[in-house]
């Protein structure tokens, strides 16, 4: 049976032809989806600076760094100083 109410806390970003969205509890470690063009390119740990799967070329790199810096990752950064 499912539960009746269900909380989901979902980020997404758009920026630089990339879509970027997260999923608060995903798994670990604390990571980001991104995609392009319809399809998921890359998943990216936030803290360790590296793909979990995927390829970052530099323009990704330098883009999740700007989203960074902007406060875009603020959720999951906040599960990081919870730990």
């Amino acid at each position: 049976m499912l539960p009746c109410v269900v909380v989901s806390n979902v980020g997404k970003v758009r920026r630089n032809g990339y879509i970027f969205f997260w999923f608060v509890g995903d798994h670990a470690p604390i990571h980001i989806h991104i995609a392009k063009d319809g399809r998921e390119i890359c998943k990216w740990a936030l803290f360790e600076q590296r793909e979990i799967s995927g390829k970052a070329n530099k323009k990704l790199r330098d883009t999740i760094e700007k989203l960074r810096l902007e406060g875009a990752f603020k959720e999951l950064e906040k599960l990081k100083k919870d730990d």
